[in-house]
């Protein structure tokens, strides 16, 4: 299956980059790196859930990048970037310290959003000092620090022994997901949206999603079952903001709650009504519109540009 799959017409397919690079993370990683809109402008670095791609964010991309430099990689075994054996909150957090080092002038502040894994992967860089360095302000869209499994509502029983269990076998299945069917989009518009989403929000998911390849969703499933990132939230101590959808089953609103709870600096936490576990494609408008206010209140725009 293409590892690039994504729609190709309307606000989702994605847009032609800029520029194109590699960085390369701390144990020789390749990552793909966008680049879209004017050198000159504030910068904002997107970072993308499992299974997804630069593809996810293709409406803030064509949205911000009119008046910012909008910065978006592939997580390592996903998208253009090769896969690694190294899967781990540690190599997230590496990988995102060498996109920033890659992309960014010293000192440099951009704001840096991260959906689903993506937030994970921001936590898991908190105390980095090349994300302590650049970092001006984040956006967590759709995500959580521990007990994913636990609190997801995917499968729908009470909470219990017997849903977490079923629920992580179900997210954890090695089996691949075949072509993007109406029964594919069915199942996946279920786990992964809200019910009142369009169809050809839930095509663009899909189509992101089954182009993951099967080793690189199940290897990264097993980091995501373990994943304890509390500490990190109490260390992210740049102005923060939290989106989450109330029809969220992967992550449900408990997460973001518990995000604000205990973020030294949260600057706002927004609940989207209906809206499900792909937020910035559900609400593409208003995710833009919150990485927009940060970006015009925190982030710095390069030296000398």
């Amino acid at each position: 299956m293409s590892r690039l799959m994504h729609v190709r017409t309307g606000p989702y397919a994605p847009p032609v980059p800029v520029r194109e690079l590699v960085a390369v993370s701390a144990d020789g990683a390749r990552l793909h790196v966008e680049v879209h809109g004017p050198q000159d402008a504030p910068a904002v670095v997107l970072a993308h859930g499992w299974t997804c791609s630069t593809a996810f964010w293709a409406a803030q991309i064509r949205d911000l990048a009119v008046d910012h430099r909008v910065i978006a990689y592939d997580q390592r075994g996903h998208g253009r970037s090769p896969a690694s054996p190294a899967c781990s909150t540690e190599a997230l957090a590496d990988d995102l310290e060498a996109v920033l080092e890659a992309t960014l002038a010293t000192g440099e502040k951009a704001v840096v959003v991260g959906h689903s894994m993506g937030g994970m992967t921001v936590m898991a860089a908190a105390l980095r000092p090349g994300f302590r360095e650049h970092a001006a302000a984040v956006l967590l869209c759709s995500t959580g620090s521990s007990r994913l499994v636990a609190e997801s509502t995917v499968v729908p029983l009470r909470p219990g022994r017997l849903r977490t269990w079923l629920t992580k076998h179900i997210l954890g299945s090695r089996a691949p997901l075949g072509p993007v069917t109406p029964i594919a989009r069915r199942i996946l518009k279920y786990g992964t949206m809200g019910p009142g989403s369009a169809p050809h929000m839930v095509e663009a998911c899909a189509r992101i999603v089954h182009a993951c390849p099967r080793k690189v969703r199940y290897a990264w499933s097993q980091v995501l079952d373990l994943l304890d990132l509390d500490h990190g939230v109490r260390e992210l101590r740049v102005p923060t903001a939290v989106v989450a959808g109330t029809a969220d089953r992967l992550t449900p609103p408990v997460h973001a709650r518990a995000l604000v709870a205990a973020l030294p600096n949260c600057v706002g936490n927004t609940e989207l009504p209906g809206v499900g576990h792909m937020s910035p494609v559900e609400a593409p408008e208003l995710v833009s519109g919150r990485i927009r206010e940060l970006a015009t209140t925190y982030a710095t725009i390069k030296e000398g540009a």
